[in-house]
């Protein structure tokens, strides 16, 4: 007959405990951080901007039910809706993800740690409103980037050993953790409560990976994050009611996240909480593409010249490339719609040797139904070079590289170009940034008339003056 399990409440699971800790503790003194998640606020912001032109995303937008607005609650940038925190937070984090083109986090397990912005700016406006309808003063712009530094570091430090994908685990479960912590601490909760609000969003259910892979991929991809980050708000905000948590929610025997979820592994650290994940973040700069296809894309518009009259002639496109690319994003038969098309890597190639560039649009319909495009796909094939897998995931490293080559049916062929770093690395970052001021400014154009834009551009470029900014002024420059 087996023993009984103790019904004595255990102490917090240690990881829950140094979450809390970093949280609502650390102090980040890293200059370069800091810049970064400039960089990383206004990248984010103007690829929601981008999405508003797409209907497929602004339908989700808006409150719950029609006409369910707060006065006093928090804006959602890029539009005139004023909704309650954890309805705002959705909307920033859906716009923010529709078009896969925000930041990206690669290493056992990938994801885009700039989702966690739908929570963290939605809490500080919200809160910085209240405060000043109170007589107080708000929060400023730089607590907003302090919480998106550390929310970076959460999801993509947990992120580095621990792989949810191989288990079929999303990776927005990292977001509504990194989201739960830092909105907690945001909320000014206690160490206890915001143990209690983070135990919360791991005892949850979480997100399959259904919608990213075949046969079912799916736009829910688009909104999962902004999902993510708003179900943090909500268990933040139910913690500062006095809401209960689960001290063992990972390591309880038979029932704890570990053994339900995780094959009854403890994840494993190699590093701790610091500032290293927005210091070293990749920035999607030059497409809106698969991060992993991102140096596949460089090398298809590098041989576009020398296609783009041969399309006919060619028999045999070669990608080589690394173990999680071909695991994620080679895809075969036919894409569905553009959620399907923007994780395939076939796709994502064919366009730049077609045309010489990869935008949003070119995942729609009319683009897609080019029949140039699935009979370059049927061409293509892609093989693994180990050493590169292997770089994938050196920390030294964290190269991303792709090579293609295209071969023609009379036996000639072009070089084999490879990338191994895309624009947005860390390591060609002096290169990347002035790309990705003008990508901020081509989506501010989108959205906003010349004064008021020139304005936000003003404000953000200005690093000092941007962090010194009450929070709700800065969302107020961007109210429709």
């Amino acid at each position: 007959m087996s023993a009984p399990i103790s019904n004595i409440r255990p102490k917090p699971d240690a990881v829950l405990v140094d979450i809390a800790d970093y949280a609502s503790k650390a102090k980040i003194s890293s200059a370069e951080a800091y810049n970064t998640a400039r960089l990383c606020l206004i990248d984010t912001l103007g690829c929601g901007f981008e999405a508003l032109s797409y209907p497929a995303c602004t339908k989700l937008m808006g409150p719950v039910v029609p006409g369910a607005t707060m006065a006093g609650g928090a804006k959602v940038p890029g539009t005139s809706f004023q909704l309650d925190p954890v309805m705002a937070a959705f909307n920033i984090g859906c716009m923010i993800r529709w078009l896969d083109f925000n930041d990206t986090w690669l290493a056992a397990e990938w994801g885009h740690p700039s989702d966690n912005l739908g929570g963290i700016l939605a809490m500080a406006d919200y809160l910085s409103r209240q405060a000043v309808a109170a007589g107080k003063k708000p929060l400023v712009m730089r607590d907003v980037l302090t919480g998106m530094i550390k929310a970076h570091e959460i999801q993509g430090v947990i992120a580095l050993e621990n792989s949810f994908n191989r288990v079929g685990l999303d990776h927005v479960v990292l977001v509504k953790v990194a989201s739960t912590a830092v909105v907690a601490s945001m909320l000014g909760l206690t160490r206890d409560e915001i143990i209690n609000a983070v135990s919360n969003a791991w005892v949850d259910g979480q997100s399959l990976r259904t919608y990213r892979h075949s046969p079912n991929t799916g736009s829910r991809k688009s909104w999962a994050a902004g999902d993510a980050t708003s179900r943090a708000v909500r268990l933040a905000l139910m913690a500062a009611k006095g809401e209960m948590g689960y001290p063992s929610v990972l390591s309880a025997k038979g029932w704890g996240f570990y053994d339900v979820l995780f094959k009854g592994q403890p994840f494993k650290f190699t590093r701790k909480f610091g500032s290293y994940v927005m210091e070293n973040v990749l920035f999607k700069i030059s497409f809106p593409a698969e991060f992993h296809a991102q140096t596949a894309v460089e090398c298809a518009i590098q041989l576009h010249p020398q296609v783009k009259d041969r399309l006919n002639e060619i028999n045999k496109v070669v990608i080589t490339t690394h173990e999680s690319a071909i695991r994620i994003i080679d895809k075969k038969g036919p894409l569905n719609n553009p959620a399907d098309r923007d994780h395939c890597i076939q796709y994502m190639a064919a366009i730049g040797l077609i045309k010489g560039n990869l935008t949003a649009a070119d995942y729609e319909d009319d683009v897609a139904h080019d029949p140039r495009v699935d009979a370059l796909r049927d061409k293509m094939e892609c093989i693994e070079h180990k050493p590169w897998s292997q770089d994938y995931l050196d920390p030294q490293k964290r190269s991303i590289a792709n090579a293609i080559q295209v071969f023609f049916k009379d036996g000639s062929k072009t070089g084999n170009v490879a990338v191994e770093y895309p624009i947005g690395h860390r390591r060609r970052r002096k290169d990347g940034i002035p790309l990705l001021e003008a990508k901020f400014r081509t989506n501010l154009a989108r959205r906003f008339p010349e004064k008021q834009r020139a304005a936000i551009e003003a404000l953000c470029s200005d690093q000092k003056k941007l962090e010194a900014t009450p929070v709700n002024e800065f969302v107020d420059l961007m109210v429709i």
